[in-house]
């Protein structure tokens, strides 16, 4: 007995596609910028709750400097036994002992403690207790500590979140239109996955990626702009160099060398021009007075003495030419480890190689077509860039007689990393990028596809530990946060957000390009 299907008639493809055309023309009709934002919100959304309290490295030292930044509160700090100690609840310091560099161990460990987490009866040395770090973000963070340890997490996560979104959608709309590209994509093939687990942590280092790789940019257009523009990115330039230099020590000086690669490509004489880096001079100062009162500004004359990896040379370690010339020669390894080469959290989130190499694929190819647009001073600020990003951690090591892989992690220099990229797709006033469909399609399908594999893996190390395997992040599960949705759900809404920006970003760059070409060949 046979049946016939019975063909689909063109009155009911177009009723069922009807929802969708509704959709795509009313998105046409909301401004890129607000989609963009509401898209980049959802994507870091995802990653904020990818990751349990106390993942980021070196949380027990930050945490506890949160607690404490704002004064002694019985429900959060309390005076320890000396001046370099505080009691802090316990989950503080102590959650992320049981499942830290153990990938196998899932977060539901630290249920006990998080359940007690109210009692401040624990003490602890580790905090920023005598200005370790520039006090700005703990400050801010602090504001936000209640009695329960996990919402006051997610708080902070999200705020850092919202002043990324805001930041950028300033800057979006301030930038002039050939600048724009250079802030997008600069962000875009550097922030996976390294970045996006940062920007979505309790780690200052978020504000540091923040900060630099919007400072640079901030200034580029206040010096090309006037009026009401100019007066906007002054205002998000000051934001940035404050977030970046009150955050981390190192962030201060890579304030000051984004500026400074700003000053330089744009240099003329003229007296505007001179008014107008006042300014940059007095963020360098403020910058500079951040570091100078860090503790962390100690690095340039002893290098690094306390991280979450290995330790420092001993006795029978290679002679000083050895060291340098080992540094030297692997410190490319820092720059994969941007692109997920190194794991993730206290790196013991290994990730699958495909995104390191899907993250390098879409740095190189974004950067490519920037090279295509080439003057002297850009080829200058690139090479400075680029030896920057090479000597800087390799003098910090060097300093410590420490090698390659113990101490100066990636996270220190992606936010050169983020300038970088961002000059290399530079182009001189008036122009713009070349942009193909071919290297879009290229840079957005690696980035997104880098993101949802890293987002998985992120996921999965703490819902389950790595012993168990499969894709479905909701069987077998032994930790979640109290919310009401899964963690595949929150994978699935991460990784489309991410993907969707990504084609709303490409199809904008693509679509600004045609229109420069038509108005060139109506000329």
């Amino acid at each position: 007995m046979s049946s016939e299907t019975k063909p689909v008639s063109a009155e009911s493809r177009t009723s069922a596609s009807a929802p969708i055309r509704r959709a795509l023309a009313w998105l046409r009709r909301v401004p890129l910028v607000l989609v963009a934002a509401a898209l980049l919100l959802l994507s870091l959304g995802a990653w904020v709750f990818a990751s349990p309290v106390g993942s980021s490295p070196d949380d027990d030292f930050h945490l506890a400097s949160i607690w404490c930044a704002d004064g002694y509160r019985p429900f959060a700090c309390e005076p320890g036994t000396s001046a370099t100690s505080r009691m802090v609840p316990s989950a503080v310091t102590n959650s992320m002992d049981c499942y830290a560099r153990n990938p196998a161990q899932s977060a539901v460990c630290q249920g006990p403690l998080l359940n007690g987490a109210t009692v401040a009866n624990t003490p602890t040395s580790r905090g920023s207790f005598e200005n370790n770090y520039p006090p700005v973000f703990y400050a801010v963070m602090g504001l936000l500590v209640t009695p329960n340890l996990a919402v006051s997490v997610i708080l902070m996560r999200f705020l850092t979140v919202l002043l990324l979104c805001g930041i950028s959608a300033g800057l979006f709309l301030a930038l002039p239109r050939n600048r724009r590209a250079p802030l997008i994509w600069g962000w875009a093939v550097t922030v996976v996955p390294l970045g996006m687990f940062l920007l979505a942590s309790n780690n200052p280092s978020s504000w540091a990626i923040i900060g630099v790789g919007s400072g640079w940019i901030s200034l580029l257009g206040f010096l090309e702009t006037r009026g009401r523009q100019k007066f906007v990115l002054g205002a998000l330039l000051t934001v940035s160099v404050v977030m970046a230099s009150g955050a981390r020590a190192d962030a201060a000086v890579y304030s000051v060398i984004g500026m400074g690669a700003v000053a330089i490509l744009t240099f003329r004489r003229q007296r505007r021009y001179l008014l107008d880096l006042i300014l940059p001079a007095v963020l360098s100062v403020v910058a500079f007075l951040f570091f100078i009162t860090s503790q962390q500004s100690t690095v340039v004359s002893s290098g690094l003495t306390d991280s979450t990896t290995g330790p420092a040379l001993t006795t029978g370690s290679p002679g000083l030419l050895s060291l340098v010339a080992s540094n030297l020669l692997n410190l490319p390894s820092l720059w994969s480890g941007v692109f997920g080469g190194w794991g993730l959290g206290w790196l013991d989130t290994a990730m699958p190689t495909v995104v390191t190499a899907s993250g390098i694929i879409a740095f190189l190819v974004a950067t490519a077509v920037g090279v295509g647009r080439v003057w002297g001073r850009k080829i200058l600020i690139v090479c400075l860039l680029i030896l920057g990003i090479w000597l800087i951690p390799a003098f910090v090591l060097i300093q410590g007689q420490q090698q390659v892989g113990s101490y100066v992690q990636p996270r220190y220099i992606l936010p050169l990393m983020e300038v970088l990229a961002g000059v290399a797709m530079l182009t001189q006033p008036g122009r713009g990028l070349r942009w193909s469909r071919f290297q879009l399609a290229i840079i957005g399908g690696a980035l997104a596809l880098s993101n949802a594999i890293a987002l998985h893996s992120n996921i999965h190390r703490y819902v389950t530990g790595i012993r168990h395997q499969g894709w479905n992040l909701d069987s077998a599960g032994e930790w979640w946060w109290s919310v009401p949705f899964s963690p595949m759900f929150d994978w699935i809404v991460g990784s489309v957000a991410f993907a969707l920006l990504l084609f709303v970003l490409g199809r904008a760059a693509f679509g600004a390009e045609r229109e420069r070409v038509e108005s060139l060949e109506t000329v």
